[in-house]
């Protein structure tokens, strides 16, 4: 294990060097490429601010207004029929805007059931069945200015339903009831 995580340090500094020494065979110049790459990703970063502050804002205001609790509590009859926590719902619904808000959901719970509960299980696993779909499609489709979607929007919310659906149905086949 040791060895795995020695390793693991040394990998991302090698792929840089990797990188700079075939620029180098290459006789490319690697500081000047970089910079010009630089400055695009700066633009990019512009570009898109007022979608994320947007992003950010509305997280913000889910939060503080209490409307993941309430809608918690709606779906709780529902949830539980289904066999799914409901304290998982708003991680479920925030995880396809944001993964920052999620984690900091994520946090709350494993204060509160632990890290290693079916709940806390089933949270690491769904946090790897699906993504933030609001957040990447709006990123990408602004970078690259599409406007019609589309049934991407579509397709994506079913994926992470499927997603989230695998991480209940893997969590109560692996660690139990």
């Amino acid at each position: 294990m040791k060895f795995v995580l020695m390793i693991s340090d040394f990998m991302i500094p090698l792929v840089f060097v990797l990188i700079i020494g075939y620029g180098l065979l290459k006789d490319v110049k690697v500081y000047d490429v970089f910079i010009i790459g630089a400055k695009e990703g700066f633009k990019i970063v512009l570009q898109i601010m007022p979608t994320l502050i947007g992003l950010m804002v509305a997280v913000g205001i889910l939060r503080a207004s209490g409307f993941l609790d309430f809608l918690t509590d709606i779906l709780t009859p529902i949830t539980s029929k289904v066999k799914f926590p409901s304290e998982l719902v708003p991680i479920a619904l925030m995880r396809t805007i944001s993964s920052s808000a999620t984690t900091g959901l994520i946090l709350d719970l494993f204060k509160t059931h632990g890290p290693d509960s079916l709940i806390g299980r089933m949270t690491s696993i769904m946090m790897g069945c699906t993504e933030t779909v609001f957040y990447t499609l709006s990123v990408y489709f602004m970078t690259v200015k599409i406007k019609k979607t589309r049934y991407t929007l579509t397709g994506a919310l079913l994926v992470s339903l499927a997603g989230i659906i695998a991480s209940v149905i893997i969590t109560y086949r692996i660690f139990g009831t």
